[in-house]
């Protein structure tokens, strides 16, 4: 269904979003950090690669997340080709607790739910199983597009990228692994 010569998907992280606080915080705290980090749009100071713009030169189609950072940073690179934006596409949930006297730094926190995410905890979040099964319908929609397009970007998130890249790699596509976790940076699948 999806067989058409060249197709190419790529992934490639947001920019840096302005800074939230990374002051110390307990756990029923860092539940509001994240919807904070997550409205959060791009920093003025987050500039894409000269590589990230050489990609979106060259491809037909930007989609993004609904989440401001992916739009922003799709906006950056270039608004005119931007064809979907949808929260199919927005970062793997983040779990949280409510925990109430440790204190940690946000950073920590981060590390610690994605950890204990990996290993099934989703308070208040979708679980790990309900991502990648987003992930795999998000592919689907990815596929689509590409095959109507041939060259598509996608500007999304670090944790989401690396479940889609490991999706389209069980479907076929060759790429990397990891498409990259620092901001501004990509993977390419070629079908």
């Amino acid at each position: 269904m999806f067989k058409k010569a060249k197709m190419e998907i790529t992934l490639l992280r947001h920019g840096k979003p302005v800074e939230t606080s990374l002051n110390k915080l307990n756990a029923s705290e860092f539940y509001y950090w994240i919807q904070g980090y997550n409205d959060s749009s791009l920093s003025e100071s987050s500039k894409p690669t000269e590589a990230a713009f050489n990609y979106a030169r060259r491809c037909n189609a930007i989609i993004c997340s609904e989440l401001p950072r992916s739009i922003d940073s799709a906006k950056i690179l270039d608004k005119e080709k931007i064809i979907l934006s949808d929260s199919i596409f927005n970062e793997a949930g983040l779990p949280s607790a409510n925990w109430q006297k440790l204190k940690l730094s946000p950073k920590i926190w981060t590390v610690l739910f994605r950890v204990l995410w990996l290993f099934g905890f989703s308070r208040n979040s979708e679980s790990f199983k309900e991502a990648k099964k987003r992930a795999k319908e998000a592919v689907n929609k990815l596929k689509q597009i590409a095959y109507n397009h041939e060259k598509i970007l996608f500007v999304g998130h670090g944790v989401y990228n690396r479940i889609l890249a490991n999706e389209l790699r069980k479907t076929g596509w060759s790429g990397p692994k990891d498409p990259g976790s620092k901001h501004w940076s990509f993977g390419v699948y070629k079908l």
